[in-house]
């Protein structure tokens, strides 16, 4: 236990060294929607409506909506994914459309 934490540290020195900001949450933290839309790049009120629309899950605190940061996590990941495959195909129709010089 003690060498993963050594290597945890590590991995944090080396991130603030070449002057990265570093975080810790707890993987089940629960974030407003400002924080988790600053995550992702997107508004607020677009984010809000991913969360009505079910794609990223969400509980209620009272009239506050919070976002597991696994969830969000969760969420970039497959959106990264499709971003790569949506442009694999776009390049792979520009091949044969012959628009690219191999």
């Amino acid at each position: 236990m003690a060498l993963n934490v050594l290597k945890f540290l590590a991995k944090i020195l080396k991130e603030i060294s070449q002057g990265r900001l570093v975080s810790i949450l707890p993987s089940a933290m629960g974030m407003t929607t400002q924080a988790a839309a600053d995550l992702l790049g997107c508004s607020k009120s677009h984010l809000v409506k991913l969360l009505d629309s079910g794609e990223i899950p969400f509980v209620k605190v009272g009239r506050h909506r919070r976002i597991k940061y696994v969830d969000l996590l969760g969420y970039k990941q497959k959106m990264k994914k499709l971003q790569e495959a949506l442009l694999v195909e776009m390049m792979e129709g520009d091949e044969e459309a012959g628009l690219y010089d191999l």
